[in-house]
């Protein structure tokens, strides 16, 4: 599959078929989402996989019911973290500008993004969900303190074709400055 059909391939998806998702393709998931640059190769980003039964009962009780339906039938939620004060902080761990750990959610979404385009090439669809109950869900797997939980993404097999929602134009989100 060529790289622009599965950037046009990847869309949220809400709702998937009851059926099981191979381990295998998670792990490929996983190993892509690897690859992704992330500050000084710092790799803060990690990766909590639900896919039995009572696991994913637990992590669907820390999203809000809109989100719980969202996820209904999916075989695979993943938890993801980062691990704070590494990316965007010196070796003496003093923040090296101004967004701090911003830098670490910002390799994160690296790392998802990466995550996401695999799952489509691999025929999977996905669906991030950021109104979680961090807590909640820091509990059901242990997540230390010193990891920020980020969102939870759906995996599963689509059972349905939603529209893609329309995209803003280079227009309206580039300015170019050629002199």
């Amino acid at each position: 599959m060529e790289f622009q059909e599965v950037l046009e391939k990847r869309k949220s998806v809400r709702n998937y078929l009851a059926k099981p998702v191979e381990e295998e393709k998670i792990r490929r998931m996983i190993q892509a989402a690897i690859l992704a640059p992330s500050w000084k190769n710092s790799q803060t980003a990690r990766y909590y996989v639900a896919s039995g039964e009572k696991t994913l009962a637990k992590v669907r009780e820390a999203l809000p019911e809109f989100n719980q339906n969202n996820c209904l039938n999916a075989p695979v939620l993943i938890v993801t973290s980062i691990v704070l004060g590494q990316s965007g902080f010196d070796r003496d761990k003093a923040p090296a500008n101004e967004l701090e750990n911003g830098w670490g959610y910002y390799d994160c979404g690296l790392h998802n993004m990466n995550l996401l385009l695999k799952a489509a090439e691999l025929g999977l669809s996905t669906l991030v969900m950021g109104i979680r109950d961090a807590k909640q869900l820091r509990s059901v797997f242990s997540i230390p303190a010193s990891e920020s939980v980020v969102s939870v993404i759906s995996v599963g097999y689509s059972d349905a074709c939603p529209q893609r929602p329309k995209r803003k134009t280079t227009e309206q989100i580039a300015r170019f400055f050629t002199d």
